[in-house]
């Protein structure tokens, strides 16, 4: 099966669909595919990933992040797909992508790959404080039907929870189809916490080994809430000792540095691309501390729970979806206050305890390699029709 990826922010530098496309690339390789992933870049080029491609198409920089770029034109992506002669075409944004996919006029199958809701990714994040989530999808009606219009060039819409899945069918979306996301579990592990490791973290949040450790990994986006997560530990601090360690970069990077440097014990480790060096980090953690309600799955919190990892999250969304009393402790969406007594909860309680359940939970959560099984099984399907 040939399969086209039309991937508007996939980036070579950083993020989680990165690191979801270079699995896809090694997946669709196992099981007999042809992956061609089609994404927005500096220059026309093509790069090989084992027996598949990944096509650059030179389109502007993204405004305010150099790490991205968009899509603008249609017929470069769409010389690509009149060449390629996909079975399946994949649209994996709700954007100028998505559309390029939807209205290409080949004849092939297509499905439309949501990675994120988009409400809750800005509208709720900015207005949350000051209205109910019900208010602000009434409110944004006319995107919900946008999204509608745009669904309807798809035979199908892939989401990775079945709480999304729910929530866009409420929104009048069709053919909805939940393919959950798996995780890493033999390079995520317990096995992996290093008392030595922890102490150098702790260390460089200016704090003894006596002191709770918390981390936050991710991209430095406005949907990540990183900054409110910092407030949120300030304001525990007046409790107990606790450091908080940063882990990522991206859009809003300095402007977080600069928050963390008016802090107390918060530290900025930038970018972490050393993956046993970040699992090591992962399990070396007393807790994963986490901001973003917009996540279909939530990497980031199965990583940590598969790596035996306690988790403190928002409950909503794909974080929220993963978290249970056996092995976390959650708050209202947005406040710091809230965060700030959930992350306080979860340090009274016994960590040995909780580290086992985390364990378990993770690895119930299956593999990528079993998420990738069921996708293709799907667009093989697809291609039947």
């Amino acid at each position: 099966m040939k399969i086209a990826d039309i991937s508007e922010f996939y980036s070579p530098t950083s993020g989680g669909v990165r690191t979801y496309v270079e699995e896809k690339f090694r997946a669709a390789e196992r099981n007999g595919h042809s992956l061609t992933v089609i994404a927005p870049g500096p220059e026309d080029r093509m790069e090989r990933r084992g027996a598949g491609q990944l096509m650059w198409v030179k389109s502007p920089q993204l405004p305010f992040d150099a790490n991205y770029h968009m899509f603008i034109k249609k017929e470069p992506v769409w010389h690509i797909l009149d060449q390629l002669k996909p079975d399946i075409v994949e649209g994996s944004s709700p954007w100028r992508g998505g559309w390029i996919a939807g209205t290409w006029p080949g004849s092939a199958p297509r499905a439309l790959f949501m990675h994120a809701d988009p409400v809750a990714v800005y509208p709720q994040m900015m207005l949350g404080k000051y209205l109910s989530p019900e208010k602000i999808d009434s409110l944004f009606g006319w995107f919900w039907r946008y999204l509608c219009r745009l669904n309807d060039h798809f035979n199908t819409c892939i989401v990775a929870g079945q709480w999304l899945a729910s929530r866009f069918s409420k929104h009048s979306l069709k053919n909805m189809n939940a393919v959950p996301f798996g995780i890493e579990s033999d390079r995520f592990s317990p096995a992996h916490r290093s008392d030595s490791l922890r102490r150098q973290m702790l260390a460089q949040c200016g704090l003894g080994p006596e002191a709770f450790l918390v981390a936050t990994i991710g991209r430095h986006h406005p949907e990540k809430r990183v900054e409110m997560l910092i407030d949120a530990v300030t304001q525990a601090q007046r409790s107990r000792q606790i450091g908080l360690f940063i882990i990522g970069d991206g859009l809003f990077h300095a402007r977080i540095c600069r928050k963390a440097a008016q802090a107390k014990h918060v530290h900025v480790a930038g970018q972490v691309d050393d993956r046993e060096l970040l699992a090591g980090m992962m399990a070396s953690t007393d807790a994963l501390l986490h901001g973003s309600t917009s996540e279909t799955f939530g990497f980031v919190v199965a990583e940590a729970l598969v790596s035996g990892t306690p988790v403190i999250v928002p409950r909503s969304g794909g974080a929220g979806e993963l978290a249970s009393t056996q092995w976390a402790e959650t708050y209202r969406p947005g406040s710091a206050s809230d965060a700030a007594n959930a992350l306080l909860r979860l340090a009274a309680r016994e960590r040995a305890s909780l580290s086992e359940k985390a364990s378990e939970a993770g690895l119930r959560l299956g593999s990528m390699e079993q998420h990738f099984e069921r996708l293709f099984a799907i667009y093989a399907s697809m291609e039947k029709v």
